[in-house]
Order: structure tokens, then sequence, then C-alpha cells
């Protein structure tokens, strides 16, 4: 056996026998503590913790998931969300929107008993509230809302009207966005479709000076001419002549209006599917998250552990002793050395 061994030995032995020595103080102080901490646990308020755990979706645009036709834009609507759009779900959580709803909601500042006239009661409804509500992403990218409370049924309460409160908060932010949007494409729309109209207007007056089809017109009026003019009819002759001064006045106007209003009907036709898919995202309501579970009236304590205060409690009462009398006999040992050498 070695000496390192030997040492070991000599130590353990010698600080059971130095316990042993002192068990009864150990025994004394240790149901003291046992004692006095199971008093203190049971005086703490119990603590009951309702969770709620749910996935966001993936789509954000409504508009997007129904209306949109190609397969690459097109998204799937009941598709789970990844780890941006659980981020996203967590920084929402966390808005102090939602905050303020809560407390207003549940009357917070009364329930944790926070005196509403104290200068800095907002820091202690906070600070509360931070210590109460916990929200998290789990290894699944779902998301946990866990609120604790001494009320079990309003910690349950609390838990699901967050969860429901989420769609609401998140459908405003994106529909302040998405009511700009739509005024935008509509301005647009309508300023485009009155060109048309205006364009169609300077038509009609053209129609009324005899030009409606200037290509045809003047493709038939060239054969009249010919044919007239190998009959010598003079009046004839003349007579298309002046419509023919009348096209050529008129014609390239009426052939130049035509082809923009043709190409600005095309326009209108894209603007009218980006209209009607901004007029959904404006108006409509989509749930923005799939619930796994809704919060229920929790039946067991979450807080406190009674027995685990208990045991660290004696355990650290008599580590602390322990050090306590292993000191006062190491300056005892002293103290009778120095006597020793004088």
């Amino acid at each position: 056996m070695s000496i390192l061994q030997k040492k070991s030995q000599f130590d353990s032995s010698n600080l059971v026998y130095f316990i042993f020595r002192w068990r009864k103080l150990f025994l004394v102080v240790g149901l003291i503590t046992a004692i006095g901490s199971a008093i203190i646990s049971l005086l703490i308020p119990n603590q009951y913790s309702a969770s709620v755990i749910m996935f966001p979706t993936s789509t954000n645009a409504i508009s997007k998931a129904l209306l949109t036709q190609t397969a690459t834009a097109k998204q799937d609507i009941l598709e789970f969300g990844e780890e941006e759009q659980a981020e996203q779900m967590l920084q929402v959580l966390h808005s102090n929107e939602i905050r303020q709803k809560v407390i207003q909601k549940f009357n917070l500042l009364e329930h944790y008993k926070i005196n509403p006239n104290a200068k800095n009661k907002l820091a202690k409804l906070y600070s509360k509230y931070d210590d109460n509500f916990s929200f998290r992403r789990t290894q699944y990218m779902a998301v946990e809302i866990r609120v604790t409370d001494k009320d079990p049924q309003l910690a349950a309460d609390m838990a699901n009207y967050i969860a429901n409160l989420y769609d609401t908060i998140k459908n405003n932010l994106q529909k302040q966005r998405a009511e700009k949007a739509y005024q935008i494409v509509k301005e647009e729309y309508d300023a485009l479709l009155e060109d048309i109209m205006q364009k169609k207007r300077i038509l009609d007056s053209l129609s009324l000076k005899g030009v409606q089809n200037y290509e045809r017109q003047t493709e038939r009026l060239y054969e009249g001419l010919a044919r007239e003019i190998g009959k010598g009819n003079t009046p004839a002759i003349l007579a298309i002549q002046r419509q023919l001064d009348t096209l050529a006045k008129y014609g390239p106007t009426y052939a130049t209006i035509s082809q923009e209003i043709e190409n600005n009907l095309k326009k209108l036709a894209d603007l009218k599917a980006k209209l009607s898919e901004a007029k959904v995202d404006a108006i409509s309501f989509l749930p923005q998250k799939f619930v796994v579970d809704y919060a229920y009236k929790p039946e067991k304590k979450s807080f406190p552990p009674r027995t685990i205060i208990v045991i660290v409690s004696t355990f650290s009462a008599l580590f602390l002793l322990l050090i306590i009398l292993l000191l006062h006999d190491l300056y005892k040992s002293f103290k009778e050395k120095e006597q020793k050498q004088a």
C-alpha cells in the first residue's frame, strides 16, 4: 500500500471519527434545519405551470397560398414553419403589445399585489411577468408558451389567451403592409383604367370623323379608288380621295392609340390579378399557427419542490457545521501547539 493511500485512509478515518465525536450536535442541527426548512417551504405558496405547444405556419401571404397559379411561387397552406418562422413567432410572443394586453386582460397589477401608486410599479410588474411567462423553441421547431401562477386555472387561461392573441397580433402586423400594398396597386390599376377610357374616348371622336379601322379602311378605299378611276367616275373619285385625306390626317393617331390601348389592356389584366391578391391579403384572416396542445388546468404544482428544499437545506447546514467545527478544531490545535512551544 502506497503512502498516498495510507494518508487517504488515515484522513478518511479521522473525518469519520471527527463526525462521530460531534454526532449529537450534527443530529440536533440536522433536525432543526430539516424542521425549519420544511416549515418555511410550507409557507411558500404553490405555483402551477400550464403550457401551450404550437407550430408556426410557413405561409405569410394568403394570396400566395390560395390564389397564385405558378408552382414556384405557390406555398403550401398546411406546411409547418421552420427555424426562421419559429424565431419570428418567439419575437412576436416577446413583444410589448402582447405583454400589455395580457396585463390589462387579467389585471396583473392587482393580481400580483403591486402597489399601483408605487414609483417603480411597472418595473416590478414587468419583472414578475418575466418570471412567470416564458417562451421557448423546442427541439422539434415548435414553440412552447409556459405560464406559472398560484391559480392553476388562471395559468391555463393566460397561456391559451396568449396563443389565441398571437394570431391577432401577427395578422395585424401583416395587414399594415398588405393594406398599403393594396392601396398602391389599386391606385395604379385605377390610373391605368382611366388612361384606357380616355384613349377610347379619343378613338370614339375619331370614329365620328370616319376613322374606324385605319389599315382595313385604307386598303378598301384604294381598291375602290382604282375601280372608280377605271370607270372614270370623277365624283366618286373625289369622294374617295376626301376619305383618304381624312385617314391620312387621323389614321396614324388612331393606329397608335389602338396599339397603346391593346398594350394597356394586357397590363390591366396583370394588375387586376395583383389587385385581387392584394385585396385578399388586406381583408382576409388566416390562422398563423398550428396548436398541438392547448393548456389545461394543472393538477400538480411545479413549485416549490419541498422535499428538495428540505434535503438541500439540511445537507447545506450540516456541511457548513462541519467546516466550522473543523476550523474550530484546527484553531484549537494551533493554540495548544503555541502554548507548548511557549
